[in-house]
């Protein structure tokens, strides 16, 4: 890391990039907004609206802040772009749960970016103590509020028991 980006902090960058807090936890800005849009009726049925083709947004978490347990309909990207490793939590639609590293270190197995498909469970918290995860996610079709769920923790619980310790962690009474 050169020193220059040795010197910026959470703060630096919420400020920088216009930030603000995110419902699920952290914070976040819409950089990107398709004007062209998918029809509802060209969408699968989940969908109650048209859609625009993609959104992206930077996205920041704390250490210590975590992205509570949700979903949304559509495929998603998460990217790395500064600060500590993020933990990346996913139950996919199949049921499968992978975790994934996100970050610059590829001797560590961290990963710069992952896909994770539309429906699937995700949670998310930086590895490293003070400091910050600064990652993008990019979403297809976009994104919209009304399709983001957070998980209920009597649901998650009673739907996967084995991973009752992180629901704990990742999810709200």
């Amino acid at each position: 890391m050169n020193e220059i980006n040795s010197l910026k902090n959470a703060e630096y960058w919420i400020e920088k990039l216009r930030l603000q807090q995110h419902i699920e936890g952290g914070y976040f800005t819409e950089i990107y907004r398709s004007k062209n849009t998918i029809k509802k009726e060209n969408l699968p049925n989940s969908y109650n609206s048209d859609r625009c083709f993609l959104t992206s947004i930077y996205y920041l978490l704390k250490s210590g802040q975590k992205s509570l347990f949700h979903k949304i309909k559509s495929d998603e990207i998460w990217h790395f772009f500064a600060g500590s490793p993020l933990k990346l939590l996913s139950i996919y639609p199949n049921n499968e749960f992978h975790t994934f590293i996100l970050g610059n270190d590829f001797e560590k197995n961290e990963i710069f970016q992952v896909g994770i498909p539309a429906n699937s469970w995700i949670a998310a918290t930086p590895i490293f103590d003070n400091s910050y995860s600064l990652v993008g996610c990019t979403v297809a079709p976009g994104f919209e509020f009304s399709d983001l769920e957070i998980a209920n923790r009597d649901f998650m619980l009673k739907n996967y028991p084995h991973l009752y310790d992180l629901i704990i962690i990742f999810s709200n009474e």
